[in-house]
């Protein structure tokens, strides 16, 4: 199957009602999402906004809670480079229902969706994603990153001498990335409170209708859930550009 013949998602929510606890003191008088990345300017959802631009994104659902009106405001001055709608959790309804929630106000609720956690700060080919997600026939795909090990690791023999010693090195394991592709049904599938991590998702996986999409090599992927992410992001990406 050509490239050609795939259709891709225009529309997605971007879950940004956290409260980022462990970003304090930077999500003292802001959401997670706006907290800015050193060096760029632009706050976290800003960069989330123009990606989704860039991957054929026209129209985005944000779903606030922690310091809904900052975030509001920021949108009325920026110049986004797609259409945005806001809802409010005005209380916690879970990432599941959250999602649900969100969903609601997609402008075409009978094509699919893309999906991504608003402290998730990413470059890949979301169309590329969406290939995957179509020729598998999933409910849902998920975006899944090798992350490095944040400490040095040692290295043995099968008699316990020490070879080497590897400093912050990729993890054997894949994580959930926190970016989606979902098909129009999916919502549906979604609890109206809770975690669908713990419920719509296995489910999804005992009928072998939830997809892993391992992003490509070389793709750049960072949660930014404390200040040394914030720091180690604007290192990361200092280093890119010369």
């Amino acid at each position: 199957m050509t490239g050609a013949q795939h259709s891709h998602p225009t529309q997605a929510v971007v879950l940004a009602g956290g409260q980022g606890s462990r970003l304090r003191p930077y999500t003292d008088d802001r959401p997670k999402p706006m907290v800015e990345i050193p060096g760029t300017g632009t706050p976290i959802i800003g960069h989330q906004l123009n990606w989704l631009a860039d991957e054929g994104v026209t129209d985005v659902v944000i779903s606030c809670g922690h310091l809904a009106e900052v975030l509001q405001e920021w949108l009325a001055q920026a110049q986004l480079p797609l259409r945005v709608t806001t809802v409010v959790e005005h209380e916690p309804l879970g990432r599941g229902g959250g999602l649900k929630y969100a969903a609601g106000s997609l402008p075409r609720p009978d094509e699919p969706w893309y999906a991504t956690n608003g402290d998730i700060w990413t470059r890949f080919p979301l169309r590329e994603m969406a290939a995957f997600h179509e020729e598998r026939d999933a409910q849902a795909t998920l975006a899944l990153a090798r992350p490095r090990i944040p400490w040095g690791v040692v290295e043995t023999d099968a008699f316990g001498h020490v070879l080497d010693f590897i400093e912050a090195p990729p993890s054997p394991y894949l994580i959930n990335a926190g970016v989606y592709v979902f098909s129009a049904a999916f919502t549906a599938l979604l609890p109206d409170r809770g975690d669908h991590e713990r419920t719509t998702f296995p489910r999804l996986a005992r009928e072998r209708r939830l997809a892993g999409f391992p992003l490509p090599h070389g793709a750049y992927w960072r949660a930014i859930d404390t200040a040394k992410d914030l720091t180690e992001a604007a290192r990361e990406l200092g280093t890119q550009a010369r």
